[in-house]
């Protein structure tokens, strides 16, 4: 199996990510990909995410491993952002490859909700009013809790 794994300041194309993850691969027959964006909702002017670098991609390369121990997957690809976005700029993508859909799906919606929940990112919200760290919302927790 593929795995690409990028923690980055850098804007990313999910087209170009896509493409070089089914490059030359005739076993693959279904990609399902989730782009995450920043929301401008509530006044949010910007985000800044931390990470600790080396520690965070290790992390998320354990919930890949177990991404593919629950389905036959051919390849994953993860990109994060980190550094300080506005909102409409992209801050994620999760994109997996398997022969069938259904592993492509369920796999994708795994690693994003294990990315939102559990991940070791820090964000920091900043409005008008000054700047919060956010916690993860219970409708996240929620949705990641039936992976167990």
């Amino acid at each position: 199996m593929s795995v690409r794994v990028s923690i980055q300041a850098e804007d990313f194309d999910p087209a170009a990510e896509v493409a070089a993850l089914t490059q030359d691969r005739a076993d693959i027959g279904a990609v399902a990909t989730f782009t995450g964006l920043v929301r401008g909702d509530d006044g949010l002017l910007a985000m800044t995410l931390e990470h600790y670098p080396g520690m965070t991609e290790r992390e998320i390369a354990v919930h890949v491993a177990e991404a593919e121990s629950r389905w036959p997957l051919s390849g994953v690809t993860i990109v994060h952002r980190v550094g300080t976005l506005k909102p409409g700029e992209r801050i994620v993508l999760v994109a997996a490859a398997s022969s069938h859909r259904a592993a492509a799906f369920a796999a994708c919606e795994f690693l994003m909700d294990y990315l939102k929940t559990r991940a070791p990112f820090w964000k920091l919200e900043r409005r008008g009013e000054g700047a919060v760290w956010v916690e993860a919302r219970p409708s996240d927790d929620d949705a990641a809790g039936r992976w167990r």
